[in-house]
């Protein structure tokens, strides 16, 4: 793996920022009544896919030159407009302008995770488990992995109103690449993806096995069988961004995959309404 300077960092910033770019087209036009935008930023985008959606923040800002106050007052007007928190990635490559502003407006930490990449070999291949099958996953099969998704991270219910909504164009928007694993005759797991040309690069996201078939591999077939078609597509990196200690950290990593850095989101409230 080579060294990760910040022109690196950037491209593999796009695993997050592209799909969800992608995604918020997607609800543009087949959910307008979301209210979805995307508007370029500071060499980024900023993203919003509706409230309570977790697709919705800026990524990518800061690489090609320093951030200023003028661009994160637009940032702000950007989601407090939409009554939505402002959110925004900064990651050890960002430029330091970025974390400073944040720092003074009293930004927080929503959240840390981890970004993982793995070299591609154009000879990447795969083998499904013991009675099990590995395809893309279908049109008609969208509403089956976001019900399997909800299943996945909501084992016990709890999920929010309209999941299965929010999460559906994980697996519909342009260029996406939908996988499913089949056991005893139906789709029991999935992951999804996108390759972006521009960058050499597949993201890997939209992962979820239902409990009953958890710990027999299935994520990690799916997950060979997206890095094959990557390969074949020209890509150079498979990116994941995960949480730290989970089972998709371990799976990726059991793949060959490593952390090249952490990130945080941060994130500012919008103000009070008198």
């Amino acid at each position: 793996m080579q060294f990760v300077d910040r022109t690196l960092a950037r491209r593999f910033e796009a695993a997050e920022e592209l799909p969800q770019v992608r995604h918020a087209e997607w609800c543009q036009q087949h959910a307008p009544h979301i209210g979805a935008a995307v508007e370029a930023i500071s060499g980024g985008h900023m993203i919003f896919a509706g409230l309570g959606s977790p697709i919705g923040r800026a990524v990518g800002m800061g690489f090609a030159a320093p951030v200023t106050e003028s661009e994160m007052d637009r940032l702000e007007e950007f989601y407090f407009s939409r009554k939505a928190p402002a959110q925004v990635d900064y990651c050890p490559l960002t430029d330091i302008s970025l974390l400073e502003i944040a720092s003074r407006r009293g930004y927080g930490i929503a959240e840390l995770n981890n970004v993982l990449v793995r070299p591609l070999k154009a000879t990447e291949s795969f083998a499904a488990p013991a009675g099990v099958v590995i395809r893309p996953g279908a049109a008609e099969e969208v509403p089956i992995m976001a019900a399997i998704l909800q299943r996945a991270f909501f084992p016990s219910g709890g999920a929010p109103n309209g999941f299965d909504d929010m999460v559906s164009p994980h697996f519909s928007f342009p260029g996406s690449v939908p996988y499913v694993a089949v056991a005893d005759g139906r789709v029991v797991a999935c992951g999804a993806g996108l390759v972006v040309a521009e960058h050499r690069i597949v993201a890997l996201f939209g992962a979820g096995t239902i409990p009953e078939f958890r710990g027999r591999g299935l994520q990690t077939a799916l997950l060979q069988a997206r890095m094959a078609q990557a390969a074949r597509d020209r890509c150079e990196f498979a990116v994941v961004v995960t949480q730290g200690g989970t089972t998709s950290q371990r799976n990726a990593e059991r793949l060959g995959f490593r952390v090249v850095y952490s990130k945080a989101t941060l994130i500012k409230q919008p103000p009070a309404i008198s």
